[in-house]
């Protein structure tokens, strides 16, 4: 499949995936917004049958103390009078309301009227009245007693408007009893979280904070007013607030939770499938690549030992003693140059092996660079460049494999040839130095450099450095995966230090041998 095709089909998936998520995200968060307007509606509600439960508990309050205190004030012979049913009850009603506009007790005149007679003078009717006269009597009769009742009550609750608002709100409001009904309300919305309460003034003077009442409340804090019909200084204020909110509120959408995490779980799921189809797709690349090279660097040591034997069976070609020689020198260097192709691969079959049979000893890193150096003198000074090395290393003992180990040196070197720069000769340096218990081995050329984005990655497997339109450059990428593996399963680190266009470093860092 193209790399673009891919493309198209991540961002496909990839944006249904977020779509998904943000319906999800946005159904719940209508559901919250909806339980929220729901509670809010619910609290008010709650609030505000707890507000009249506490002024009509104060009207029936103060009118069984009228009624008390009137029935001792009476005694027993008006309460007698009373229920005799003697006397034009409307007409002492009405002068007693009166009275009590001028200072009297209003008390009296409840009472009086309050226990009417077991039986009202208008239904004892002498024989030989009509039934006509009855009625009207009875009619007048009620119309005159609600008029009454009706001045009476209007008359308590004038005395309770200038009289109980009088008072303070800790005599008027009994808490443990706001409490309850503000709890009961809440229930018989539907709500049962805990909550907490304060009862303040008008003017914001607190009166009463539950002992449990924790912080402001922020947006889940409501307010209501309590003896709303009083003047504006006497009124009260209770404050409600709800500290596990966001828990109730969540509970709506925790039903959600588990398919928002499952779409998540996908998503995270796709992101690394796609990251795994590239990376796999960029594996294969880079094979395909091995093998176009591995093709052409084998093509041509087999076409020349090809040539150089069919010139040798090729009777109709004078042969001389120079010819003989110089055809056996082809087919000798070719063949070298085969094995050592050949040998490059085998060795990449131990990268993908942790437990390689080394065969370790100790060593003198000094003593093996040397000998490297002169093998490799030949081949750098054919390419017109030279080598120099600075040693000093005071503890250079390493325990090493000394085969794995010489082609580790042989690479890095062989890597500089390869990348050198065609308007400078070719330098390289080796050096040594120790640091604390290790041994530091850097090998430092002049060539064409590294760019930054390759040089993370040119310890990769398969991994080459792009070299533009130039074709010189033979490999399969896998001379500095193999450096790399080998030093670090003989407990060393390699890292590499380059400047495009100015020269590559490679630092080797390896345990030393204390005597």
């Amino acid at each position: 499949m193209k790399k673009f095709t891919i493309w198209i089909v991540s961002i496909i998936i990839g944006v249904s995936f977020l779509g998904l998520l943000g319906l999800q995200m946005h159904y719940i968060e209508q559901m919250v917004k909806m339980r929220k307007e729901q509670f809010d509606e619910s609290v008010v509600r709650s609030l505000n049958q707890a507000s009249r439960n506490l002024e009509q508990n104060e009207t029936f309050r103060y009118l069984e103390n009228f009624m008390r205190d009137n029935m001792q004030q009476l005694g027993p012979d008006s309460m007698a009078e009373s229920a005799s049913g003697t006397g034009n009850g409307w007409a002492e009603g009405n002068s007693l309301m009166q009275a009590g506009r001028q200072g009297a007790s209003g008390f009296e005149v409840h009472t009086v009227v309050k226990h009417p007679a077991m039986m009202p003078k208008v239904l004892r009717l002498e024989r030989g009245n009509s039934i006509d006269e009855a009625t009207k009597s009875f009619q007048e009769y009620v119309k005159n007693a609600y008029v009454y009742h009706k001045g009476v009550l209007d008359e308590v609750i004038y005395t309770i408007l200038y009289k109980a608002s009088d008072k303070p709100l800790e005599e008027r409001i009994n808490f443990r009893l706001l409490d309850q009904d503000i709890r009961n309300a809440l229930e018989n919305n539907g709500i049962s979280i805990p909550y907490h309460f304060t009862v303040s003034t008008s003017d914001g003077r607190e009166v009463y904070r539950c002992p449990d009442f924790e912080g402001k409340g922020g947006d889940y804090s409501y307010s209501q007013v309590l003896f709303r019909n009083d003047p504006a200084g006497r009124i009260g204020i209770v404050k409600i607030h709800f500290p596990d909110m966001n828990a109730y509120l969540l509970e709506t959408a925790r039903m959600m939770i588990p398919a928002l995490a499952f779409t998540i779980i996908l998503f995270v799921t796709f992101v690394y499938t796609i990251y795994v189809i590239f990376r796999q797709k960029k594996v294969t690349e880079m094979k395909n690549d091995f093998i176009n090279n591995m093709t052409h660097e084998f093509k041509t040591p087999i076409s020349s030992i090809s040539l150089a034997a069919q010139m040798l069976a090729d009777q109709s070609v004078k042969k001389s003693e120079a010819m003989y020689e110089n055809l056996s020198r082809v087919i000798n260097d070719e063949t070298k140059r085969l094995r050592f192709q050949v040998e490059k691969v085998l060795q990449m079959s131990l990268y993908d092996r942790d437990n390689i049979a080394f065969k370790q000893k100790e060593l003198d890193a000094h003593q093996l660079l040397e000998s490297v150096i002169k093998t490799f003198t030949l081949k750098v000074s054919q390419n017109g460049g030279s080598i120099s090395s600075d040693f000093k290393a005071e503890q250079a003992e390493i325990y090493v494999d000394e085969m794995h180990f010489t082609n580790v040196i042989f690479n890095l070197m062989d890597n500089a040839v390869k990348y050198k720069r065609d308007d400078v000769d070719l330098h390289l340096t080796i050096r040594t130095w120790n640091t604390g218990t290790k041994l530091n081995i850097s090998i430092e050329d002049n060539g064409i450099g590294i760019q930054k984005d390759d040089l993370k990655r040119i310890f990769e497997k398969f991994y080459r450095v792009h070299t533009g339109n130039k074709h010189d450059v033979k490999g399969f990428g896998l001379g500095l995966a193999y450096v790399k593996k080998i030093v670090n399963l003989q407990s060393g680190v390699i890292h590499a230090e380059s400047e495009y266009g100015h020269g590559t470093k490679f630092i080797i860092t390896l345990p030393t041998i204390k005597q």
